[in-house]
């Protein structure tokens, strides 16, 4: 909308309601009193209408219409490649929407109804949000080539090695920092990285060495030389990934079918990673 329509469209509303919803000055413009509460009711009207094309939705069809998708940066690229050709192939009718972001910010989405569902790492550190488990994907050691690693390994190796993580904010940070926990390791306080490929091109250049998810590690090892690849001994450290939606949502029954379709997915074309049944 351009500025004098909504310009327009504001004083309009005032002229309705009999009172100066902002208070306009040469550098910005303010809400009255008055103007938050409307915009606090505009708010939950906009929800309402929302709800109410979910249930529509709904009724119309399996998986159809549009669905916004929030997915954490450890999972997107590489697991959306294998999953959003059987989607488009199942669910013709679904307009999809995919939105990247770090695990707190799609939950906070996700309960203020501007994302109808998230892909993250179980559990979901928010309360008032349903679960359905999709796969686990177990963690694999990645060090230079001549670190002198050899075999499957055990967890206690930790102890002797610095190990490098992901910036705050980032699950996978602190699923690894769990895992050094478990054998009394610490990480490497110095070095840190805001993604899968940065962390691994460290490792690359012997600052370290790293955890990395199963279904990243062919993706990020093929870009950066001189590394190994060593698994841990069972039970290996894992994490699960699954299905995060409001237990409110009209379209919880569709979200059992995208479940489904997703371990599909995960059967066929990522051998390595378990799916997992609800």
């Amino acid at each position: 909308m351009s500025q004098p329509a909504l310009s327009g469209a504001v004083a309009a509303l005032e002229e309705t309601l009999g009172a100066q919803l902002v208070e306009r000055t040469t550098r910005k413009v303010l809400l009255t009193p008055a103007g938050e509460r409307v915009a606090r009711r505009a708010e939950a009207v906009i929800a309402e209408i929302d709800r109410m094309v979910d249930e529509v939705h709904a009724v119309k069809g399996v998986l159809a219409g549009p669905l916004r998708v929030g997915v954490i940066p450890t999972v997107a690229p590489y697991l959306l490649p294998a999953v959003l050709p059987r989607l488009a192939a199942d669910f013709p009718e679904l307009e999809l929407s995919v939105h990247e972001e770090q695990t707190e910010q799609i939950t906070a989405e996700l309960l203020a109804g501007r994302l109808d569902v998230v892909l993250l790492a179980l559990p979901v550190p928010a309360p008032g949000v349903a679960e359905l488990p999709l796969y686990d994907e177990d963690f694999v050691l990645v060090a230079p080539a001549g670190a002198g690693l050899a075999g499957p390994l055990d967890r206690d190796v930790l102890n002797d090695l610095d190990v490098i993580l992901l910036n705050e904010g980032h699950c996978l940070r602190d699923q690894a920092l769990d895992v050094c926990r478990q054998v009394g390791a610490r990480a490497a306080a110095a070095t840190y990285a805001t993604s899968l490929a940065t962390l691994v091109q460290l490792v690359s250049g012997g600052l370290g060495v790293t955890l990395v998810p199963e279904t990243a590690l062919g993706v990020e090892t093929r870009r950066a030389p001189g590394l190994a690849a060593h698994r841990f001994t069972a039970p290996a450290p894992y994490r699960r990934i699954g299905l995060g939606f409001r237990p409110s949502s009209p379209r919880a029954r569709e979200f059992e079918l995208l479940a489904g379709a997703v371990r599909e997915a995960v059967a066929a074309e990522i051998p390595d990673v378990r799916p997992v049944r609800s």
